[in-house]
């Protein structure tokens, strides 16, 4: 008997070996690198429609580099999300794949960054949102009209978002939270990833890009 067959496992030994190793990898996939989302409401369109399986990437966030314009997925600051609106697996199969990253994780939201910490953002001029005094056009909302419906004016505190649904008439975002605790706005903390790849339905599969809006210099 050779050195090699001595030293060769047995054939279930190995299957686990192998089926380990690819659950220890797919979770430190999902830790580091990528991770699968649904979107759950009509808040995105028509950017995002109903049930669109997103993958989100977090790479670009490992020094807390959120952007304007960046539509990312963020943990509930708490009261945004009603029990109905938080689907979790439901049976131990999908239980696995969410720990793995394979399957849409609940208990999430998803908006499109309008501004970052010490932007001031102000509703409505003309109808048109200003981020630092500056006009900004937004070709990927819904109805833009919708946007005057609720007025206000503030300045996103250091190491904070200013979040907003594309979808401006039935959107719960930053706009309907300033009167919380939190006055609306999200921690950079609590930011999973940005959402990189639409993988379902194939027929809108692609990658997700910020729109034109967001290059100009807006800076205050």
């Amino acid at each position: 008997m050779t050195q090699q067959q001595k030293k060769q496992l047995p054939v279930w030994q190995e299957s686990i070996l192998l089926v380990a190793t690819a659950m220890v990898m797919a979770i430190i996939v999902k830790t580091f690198f990528l991770q699968a989302f649904y979107i759950p409401s009509e808040s995105m369109e028509p950017t995002m429609l109903v049930n669109d399986k997103l993958l989100v990437q977090k790479v670009s966030y490992w020094g807390g580099d959120v952007k304007r314009g960046d539509i990312v997925v963020f943990d509930d600051p708490g009261g945004w999300l009603s029990a109905d609106d938080s689907k979790r697996a439901s049976n131990p199969i999908q239980k696995a794949l969410e720990t793995v990253g394979l399957f849409p994780t609940g208990g999430h939201l998803i908006k499109r960054v309008i501004g970052v910490g010490g932007d001031e953002i102000a509703c409505c001029s003309d109808g048109k949102l200003t981020i630092n005094g500056k006009k900004i056009d937004e070709p990927y909302v819904l109805d833009e009209t919708a946007t005057k419906d609720k007025t206000f004016d503030i300045k996103v505190p250091k190491n904070h978002l200013w979040v907003m649904g594309d979808n401006r008439g039935n959107s719960s975002d930053s706009r309907a939270h300033l009167g919380d605790p939190g006055g609306g706005f999200i921690s950079q903390e609590s930011v999973v990833g940005k959402a990189w790849l639409r993988v379902w339905p194939f027929g809108r599969a692609g990658f997700i890009h910020k729109p034109d809006t967001f290059d100009a210099n807006l800076a205050p």
